[in-house]
């Protein structure tokens, strides 16, 4: 942690002394090279201290133009919650937690522009947690071991934020299947009404009236306690990218599709294998089909029909990531013709909104040949429940080769025209 920086105002932020509490004085000279006390370290290091130190500067107006804002960043159980002080401290604090999962290579960062415009939007009834106990490599760990990180890490939230009564879950692409992962592990499981495994044996006041509200209520299914309200994901591979065109990256040619499945696990570890369906555990069928059903200790339908919505937004076109049916959860000839196609004044990428929807268990002719049968398994299973489906499109817009991140507003300079789309969910979002 920078503690002062001895200096006017900065020129060139390496010519600058830095003074670090009880460490020697650094300094990066003009040379480029970083001095520490009488050492002199390599310049692959030196680059990493200046990406530090833009980070930490970088951070710092962040988080200083969020509480004048009356928005504050708090580490809590590994990730960051942000929310509205005033809110928060007023007798009638929020009691919606939405819990916001990144994807592959991604971080809680990603979702630092959708969780400001969350909490500004509706100061006084969220309390938005991005997570981030699956970043960076971490995403290459699997599907499950994956989810049971954010299962034991929503569960830490909800332990420390007793005045909560309902919960979302907002994912962005392979967060979306470890979101999913996550509820099945959490469905059923009420934190709050086990509290005294967690409190040496005594309860506040705080949580003894929360206790006593849950048990007067009627039986509902809860997840980690809470009423499950909104279930959202983003470009999210529902049905992995195997299929043809699952993944347009490649272009729909079958032998680099076959040949993605047999090398995805040394690209991206257990979470290709997972993608790809070829894993095989103690000859388990793939995780993603084993996901559209329960299991004895995984309640996977159960938990996304506990869900008062599930809403999946999908891009029509220019995600080289995510494919359009695996995303939206559709077979071929159920995805919108361009003719019905609209465009939205106020969300202007947003072309198509399916309300809750189940299809039927026909495949057409044309999808015989495009679907597999894991496939097919896989739209049956998660559509036992209806989804509402949001297809997004940035044709028009310069942004559009990097849809898969725009669709999420990843980092706002790079990704702004998927602005509308994140005022879409919200405008939306059920209380």
């Amino acid at each position: 942690m920078i503690a002062s920086i001895h200096s006017p105002p900065l020129q060139n932020p390496f010519s600058v002394t830095f003074r670090i509490s009880a460490v020697n004085s650094r300094r990066f000279s003009s040379s480029g090279a970083l001095e520490f006390g009488r050492r002199r370290l390599s310049s692959a290091v030196v680059r990493r201290r200046r990406m530090e130190w833009f980070r930490s500067v970088g951070s710092g107006c962040f988080r200083n133009s969020e509480s004048k804002s009356g928005l504050r960043v708090e580490q809590d159980s590994g990730g960051e919650d942000v929310f509205n002080v005033s809110a928060v401290n007023s007798g009638s604090p929020p009691d919606h937690l939405v819990i916001m999962v990144n994807g592959i290579i991604g971080s809680a960062a990603d979702w630092r522009f959708a969780a400001k415009q969350f909490v500004k939007k509706l100061p006084d009834k969220v309390i938005v947690h991005r997570s981030e106990c699956n970043s960076s490599k971490l995403t290459f760990d699997g599907v499950d071991l994956m989810g049971e990180r954010l299962a034991e890490e929503v569960l830490a939230v909800v332990r420390h934020r007793p005045e909560v009564r309902k919960i979302s879950f907002v994912a962005h692409s392979l967060g979306g299947l470890v979101a999913r992962y996550a509820i099945g592990r959490l469905y059923g499981h009420s934190s709050k009404l086990d509290p005294l495994g967690h409190h040496g044996g005594s309860l506040s006041e705080e949580h003894a009236k929360s206790l006593m509200q849950c048990l007067e209520q009627p039986y509902e299914a809860r997840l980690a306690g809470l009423e499950p309200m909104n279930f959202i994901t983003f470009a999210t591979p529902h049905l992995g990218s195997r299929g043809h065109k699952q993944l347009p990256l490649l272009c729909g040619l079958p032998f680099l599709e076959k040949r993605a499945s047999q090398t995805a696990h040394l690209v991206a570890g257990r979470s290709g294998k997972h993608l790809f369906l070829t894993d095989n555990d103690d000859g388990k069928p793939p995780l993603l089909l084993r996901m559209v059903n329960d299991s004895d200790d995984l309640k996977f339908i159960s938990a996304l029909r506990a869900f008062k919505r599930r809403v999946a937004y999908a891009n029509a076109n220019y995600d080289h990531m995510v494919g359009w049916r695996t995303s939206s959860i559709r077979r071929q000839h159920e995805l919108p013709k361009s003719s019905l196609l609209v465009i939205d004044e106020k969300y202007p990428h947003i072309v198509y909104v399916e309300q809750e929807t189940r299809y039927n268990d026909k495949a057409s002719s044309t999808d015989r040949k495009q679907t597999s049968s894991m496939e097919e398994e896989m739209i049956r299973g998660l559509t036992q429940v209806p989804w509402e489906r949001v297809d997004v499109s940035f044709q028009k817009s310069r942004q559009r080769y990097v849809a898969h991140t725009t669709i999420q507003v990843t980092s706002y300079w790079l990704n702004s025209d998927g602005a509308d789309v994140v005022f879409h969910m919200i405008d939306n979002f059920l209380l």
